[in-house]
């Protein structure tokens, strides 16, 4: 699996495991066409906040194949912006995977 992202938020999927790709919004089209000639992931999963549709900036790349499958992801710093609290969100996270609390 690899994820498409933003440079802030890819340490956090660095930090679960994860490949992550960075890319600005200009820049993520021809990043994720790579991603997918590369042949090296079965899943990729966008960040939104770089393209709304994945699946249609992707159509011509993907003409003829049927992996990787391409998944778009919330961006955690939008779904954070309304007043929500990031930080417990991602200790649950953390808590739920691995049984206990790192604290930073």
């Amino acid at each position: 699996m690899g994820v498409l992202t933003d440079p802030e938020t890819a340490s956090g999927y660095r930090l679960a495991g994860l490949e992550a790709i960075t890319a600005t919004s200009a820049e993520a089209a021809a990043r994720l066409s790579e991603m997918i000639l590369s042949n090296q992931y079965a899943l990729i999963a966008v960040d939104e906040s770089l393209l709304k549709d994945p699946n249609r900036a992707a159509e011509r790349t993907m003409r003829g194949r049927s992996a990787p499958v391409l998944l778009t992801l919330p961006n955690l710093l939008a779904a954070f912006s309304g007043g929500g609290d990031a930080k417990a969100y991602m200790r649950s996270l953390v808590r739920e995977t691995i049984g206990f609390d790192i604290k930073l």
